[in-house]
This record gives C-alpha cells, sequence and structure tokens, in this order.
C-alpha cells in the first residue's frame, strides 16, 4: 500500500494537518449544529449520573516522569474551558471546540501525546486524560457518542489500569475529537476538577437518572501476526433497570460498543500471546 504524501516530509504532514483543520473550522460555523458553550460554575445540577477519577501521576514504562508532573499543568488550563459547561437538549458537546489549540502562548507546555506510533513530547500533551474521562462518564448515560477515535497502538503495559482497554477517546486538535449529542429534553452538566493526586470528574443532570450503565470488556487477548503482537478487546455496554419490586436491575439491552485491534510497543509474555490461526 502506498503512503499517503503527508508521510514522507514533515512540511507536507503539517500542510495536511492544517488542511483538516481548516475544514473542521468551517463545519463548525457553517452546521446547522447547535453546540454547548454555556459553562456555569457557580452552580451544580442537582442529580448526579456519574462519577469517576484518574490518578494524575502513573509511571508509564521508561518514559520522562517529568511529561507526567508538566501534564499536570495542561490539564488544569484545559479544565477551565471544560468544567461547568451544560449540554442541553439536542445540542453537540465538542471537546476540541470547547478547549481550544494548545499553544505556548495560552501557557501549555510540553507533556506526552501519543503520536506516530510512540509516546513522544508535545505542547498540550496530556489532555486526552480529560477526554477519556468525559467518554467515559458519558457511555453512563443517555448521551450519544458522535465522533470518538481511539489510539492505533498500545504504549505501555497496564499499570493499575481501572477502565477496560480500549476505552478511552484519544484527541489531536481539531479534527480528532470527542463529540457527544444530547438526543433527550434533559440536561446534562459535566464538572471537573484537578486536585492534588487525581483528576476529578461528575456527570449531572436536571432529573433523576432512571437507567443503570454498566460497561465492561469481552474476549480480551494477545495475539501474534506475522511476527507483530497486537491487543485485541470489545467493549460492552448493558442498560438496566435501576430498580423494580424485587429489587433487582432487569437487564433491557445489552451492546457492542467497540472493537479495538492495536499494535503492542511493549514486550509480552509469551504464555499470554496466541498465534493467529491460518
Amino acid at each position: 500500500m502506498r503512503k499517503p504524501l503527508s508521510h514522507y516530509h514533515p512540511v507536507l504532514y503539517w500542510l495536511r494537518v492544517w488542511q483538516r483543520r481548516l475544514f473542521r473550522y468551517l463545519s463548525w460555523y457553517a452546521t446547522t449544529r447547535k453546540y454547548s458553550l454555556s459553562l456555569v460554575t457557580s452552580e451544580k445540577l442537582p442529580y448526579r449520573y456519574k462519577k469517576h477519577t484518574s490518578k494524575l501521576i502513573r509511571r508509564l514504562g521508561d518514559s520522562d516522569i517529568q511529561l507526567q508532573y508538566n501534564k499536570v499543568t495542561n490539564l488544569k488550563l484545559a479544565v477551565k474551558e471544560l468544567d461547568g459547561i451544560i449540554i442541553g437538549p439536542k445540542e453537540y458537546f465538542s471537546f476540541c471546540r470547547l478547549v481550544g489549540l494548545p499553544t505556548r502562548k495560552r501557557g501549555f507546555i510540553a507533556g506526552m501525546e501519543l503520536s506516530f506510533g510512540q509516546a513522544r513530547s508535545g505542547i498540550g500533551g496530556g489532555i486526552c486524560q480529560i477526554s477519556n474521562l468525559i467518554h467515559w462518564l458519558a457511555l453512563h448515560s443517555e448521551l450519544k457518542i458522535i465522533e470518538r477515535a481511539n489510539h492505533s497502538f498500545d504504549p505501555f503495559p497496564d499499570d493499575g489500569r481501572v477502565l477496560p482497554f480500549g476505552s478511552g477517546a484519544a484527541i489531536f486538535y481539531n479534527y480528532i475529537d470527542l463529540v457527544l449529542y444530547n438526543p433527550t429534553d434533559k440536561h446534562f452538566q459535566i464538572r471537573l476538577n484537578v486536585s492534588e493526586h487525581q483528576l476529578e470528574g461528575e456527570l449531572l443532570c436536571d432529573v433523576p437518572r432512571q437507567y443503570s450503565f454498566h460497561i465492561y470488556e469481552k474476549n480480551h487477548q494477545f495475539v501474534r501476526k506475522n511476527g507483530v503482537i497486537f491487543r485485541h478487546n470489545e467493549i460492552w455496554r448493558d442498560i438496566l433497570t435501576k430498580y423494580n419490586v424485587n429489587a433487582q436491575p432487569v437487564c433491557l439491552s445489552s451492546t457492542q460498543l467497540y472493537q479495538n485491534q492495536v499494535v503492542v510497543k511493549y514486550q509480552v509474555a509469551d504464555e499470554d500471546v496466541s498465534n493467529e490461526k491460518s
């Protein structure tokens, strides 16, 4: 397969990036979509749908730990643009439109980003920790995931992983975005905070939650194909009744959301790898 021209020279690559960014800018301002832009930080909607926290500093292979500390600065800047956002009925939420382009001028610094098949330093690196958290919150609600991308490779072995592998949401301003849609007549609110050790988030609503949502993985495995190790799994969601007369939830639907297959960039023990069947 022939590579795109943008793969042959950095100038061609960045021309392609800015072309795609221009297309996204045009789509934002020429669309009939109504995007959520209202930040309400003084009040919280009364009913919680879901709460989640994630560690700020984690040892990721032999990567530079300073990039993890730098990431905290980037997270705080991005949280200022997102905390308190209201997603009203029939409104769309765009992570990139709200956060904007991370630049040095805005105070963003070099953090870890995953691109070109490796973990490397980049301005604004690390803010995908917020998009991962927001995506996880949205999966526990009636909000619809309109756009979401996963990384094409797995850079580090699991280290205290809490969420299923492949349940995150990659960001690259502005055409690799996390976009949500509110199809209901409810108002949802995203609250975020960077505490001393954790990124904290919760999804709130103006009416009580009627259902429970269970997100889990199936068929996780490492598979060797032509000498390359891939990581596979499926992400599923069950929607259950919150209450019934017997106080036992009833599963209303069970749906496969994603099927992941990415290249593994670290050593995996042979006994944990199966070979692709011919």
